[in-house]
């Protein structure tokens, strides 16, 4: 009776790794849903992977899809599938942002006033790319150095 008691523990114990593998690695919502493609261009994407959340209003309404160079507008070309049940107007705004201080980075919409919604295909004008950590320090330290050369004189 105890090895059964033992044995029921053990597959408990594999299962909740399995659940938490499969959170961790931003499989748990992997919604089989109808959804539509868009797109969208940024300066810089940070730390951006494929499979990041895209939120609303903190509800995840889609992934990002795939991540390559655009060779001519030297951006970086960010696809997304949105869910279908979800519906943005074409003036939404996509930014990148970070969960946390240190957390993932997802794609935020922020939809605007317009009255025709994107469609599959269409890519979203307005972005606004990711905060690099290193370039806000390096543009405090210069900041507080000019100051510094600035009190001198």
């Amino acid at each position: 009776m105890l090895d059964l008691w033992v044995g029921i523990f053990v597959v408990a114990g594999m299962a909740a790794l399995v659940i938490l593998a499969f959170k961790v690695g931003n499989m748990s919502s992997m919604g089989g849903g109808e959804t539509y493609e868009i797109s969208a261009n940024f300066d810089n994407i940070g730390g951006l992977k494929p499979r990041a959340p895209i939120k609303s209003a903190g509800v995840v309404v889609g992934r990002v899809t795939s991540i390559e160079f655009n060779n001519e507008r030297f951006t970086a070309k960010v696809k997304m599938a949105v869910e279908k049940n979800y519906k943005f107007p074409k003036d939404t705004t996509a930014s990148i942002l970070t969960s946390g201080l240190l957390g993932e980075q997802y794609i935020g919409l922020e939809g605007g006033g317009d009255d025709q919604m994107l469609k599959a295909g269409d890519s979203i004008r307005l972005t606004q790319s990711a905060v690099v950590l290193e370039k806000l320090i390096s543009q405090f330290l210069f900041d507080k150095a000019a100051e510094g050369g600035d009190a001198k004189k």
